[in-house]
């Protein structure tokens, strides 16, 4: 039985997020048929290395699944390329060990959430990222960000529901840069792991120092005490995308 290790890209506008629902679309379940319909076998149950909410993007995303085809790698990335609709495209495939499992192996994930920062909306971002007509100002946000690198508990940077699916909200966050070119913002966030909304609400706080809603010392309360009054709001999940999965060598 080959295991295979699958990269793609997807616009989640059209999607409730990518694991499997019962009511609505995901890309789970439009990519399973996609690849039983290529292989002429039932649709295979793939593994997938986040859940990513309705809505949101993913510019790598990486799953793996088992199958007794002998299709060439090079031949899956096209074929399935072919029967997928046009908002996800299979970028790569190989072989992976038996025991590869695009969540479990995952050593870190990086997140990108786009803000438009210009006055005018830009009908060609839209559900690509976030407008904020305002001016932002970047060296608030910067140095605001650095709060967050390092090891904490960020309980008041999570959904109030998220934290029941998690055994704990202790997470270490290597980098988180703030960056404009253009007119569109760009907040970056790489770590070991997220929680439900975490990057969302980060970038939003970040908003809210910009702002002056809020302060450092409120940043530096919120990762003391896990209070979620003391950060910002969530932002819409048009301008998050799973940027990149890293995984050891």
């Amino acid at each position: 039985m080959r295991n295979l290790k699958v990269f793609i890209a997807y616009n989640g506008a059209e999607y409730h997020g990518f694991q499997r629902q019962d009511n609505a679309i995901s890309v789970q379940e439009v990519v399973e048929k996609a690849i039983g319909k290529l292989l002429k076998t039932a649709p295979p149950v793939i593994y997938g290395c986040s859940r990513t909410d309705a809505g949101v993007h993913a510019r790598r995303f990486c799953f793996n699944f088992h199958t007794e085809s002998k299709i060439p790698c090079t031949g899956f990335v096209k074929g399935m390329n072919t029967v997928l609709p046009d908002d996800i495209a299979v970028l790569s495939c190989e072989e992976a060990d038996s025991d590869f499992h695009a969540r479990f192996c995952t050593v870190s994930k990086e997140y990108v959430y786009l803000i438009n920062n210009m006055y005018t909306r830009d009908v060609f971002l839209r559900n690509l990222a976030y407008h904020y007509p305002y001016p932002l100002d970047l060296e608030k946000m910067q140095s605001a960000a650095k709060l967050f690198v390092g090891e904490h508990d960020f309980g008041a940077f999570c959904r109030a529901e998220g934290k029941a699916r998690v055994k704990s909200t202790v997470r270490t966050v290597y980098e988180l840069s703030v960056s404009e070119s253009r007119g569109i913002v760009e907040i970056k966030i790489r770590g070991n792991g997220f929680l439900y909304n975490m990057v969302r609400i980060i970038a939003g706080t970040l908003i809210y120092v910009s702002e002056g809603k809020r302060t450092q010392d409120d940043i530096k309360t919120a990762l003391l005490t896990q209070n979620r009054d003391f950060g910002g709001i969530t932002l819409p999940p048009e301008g998050l995308y799973l940027s990149e999965v890293y995984y050891g060598s």
